[in-house]
């Protein structure tokens, strides 16, 4: 892809970045002082390109991961002023602002894709489902070094088949508060819409998740519960007993985030982006639904 920048509104036009990262070194998304974050590296990468500006480029990412948490398929958007696209000269392409960020940006992060969002587009808010992958390796998988930083151990053989059925127990619209660190003036109603587990290459096992979004430790306290299930300490009842309770007395560990990565954002169609946008702001109930 080449598309120029070329017609900008009011004065700015709104980017759309897909990109990855290994979170191994980072403590999460948001700029911290003098802590290493993915924001704060994409400030000063775009920094060098654009110039300083008091916003930061208005920067929202589609998921705040958490730190150590890795991802394969985020999206953020920008937004850049006239004024900044000049600085860039003929060379004002979207291929060409990827690679110029990927030659700045540290290996651990890279970016995919650059492109003109479209209007009402907002990366999180307009966001429909994210989709998070965990891996394991129990006793019976072969260990690979340089997948370490990105897997699980755990102890035992864990069973896939219990596993599985004590995760369709979760599926559909709840409170999650029992599986959730609660936040101030936010909701623990999630829906989640799929979730599977599977052994695949060299016997480790892989967790797939997927909701319209996820509250804080959500994705590692449901496979903590889960690892449960797969080394005989818990069942599919036990699981919905825990989903039935408001807090989380009784829950199991929330695993490491080392094991965690996002694979993928979801967003409708063009024409329903700001529609979704809008509806994603209010204080979710279940009543609502």
């Amino acid at each position: 892809m080449n598309e120029p920048v070329d017609e900008l509104v009011d004065g700015f036009t709104r980017l759309r970045l897909d990109f990855g990262y290994d979170g191994t070194d980072f403590f999460g998304w948001s700029k911290q002082t003098d802590l290493r974050t993915i924001q704060g590296e994409f400030l000063k990468a775009l920094t060098l390109i654009f110039g300083e500006v008091e916003n930061g480029f208005g920067l929202r990412v589609a998921g705040r991961t958490d730190a150590g948490v890795h991802a394969v398929g985020q999206v953020l958007h920008m937004d850049i002023l006239d004024s900044q696209l000049k600085r860039l000269g003929r060379n004002n392409s979207m291929a060409d602002i990827a690679y110029k960020l990927n030659g700045l940006l540290p290996l651990d992060i890279r970016i995919n894709k650059v492109s003109v969002a479209p209007e009402g587009f907002d990366a999180r808010f307009s966001a429909i489902n994210r989709r998070y992958r965990y891996r394991l390796a129990d006793q019976t998988a072969t260990k690979n070094p340089l997948e370490s930083r990105f897997t699980l151990e755990t102890f035992g053989n864990l069973d896939t088949d219990a596993m599985n059925e004590a995760g369709r127990v979760l599926l559909g619209l709840h409170d999650f508060a029992s599986f959730c660190k609660p936040r101030e003036g936010s909701t623990t109603i999630r829906e989640l819409q799929e979730i599977v587990v599977n052994r695949v290459a060299n016997g480790v096992v892989e967790i797939e998740v997927q909701a319209d979004a996820f509250c804080h430790n959500m994705v590692r306290s449901i496979v903590g519960a889960l690892i449960g299930v797969g080394q005989g300490k818990a069942d599919a009842a036990k699981i919905k007993e825990l989903l039935e309770k408001t807090n989380r007395e009784g829950s199991f560990k929330v695993v490491s985030p080392h094991g965690l990565q996002l694979m993928a954002i979801g967003y409708p169609a063009d024409d329903l982006l700001a529609v979704q946008a809008k509806e994603a702001r209010n204080l979710r109930t279940l009543e609502d639904n």
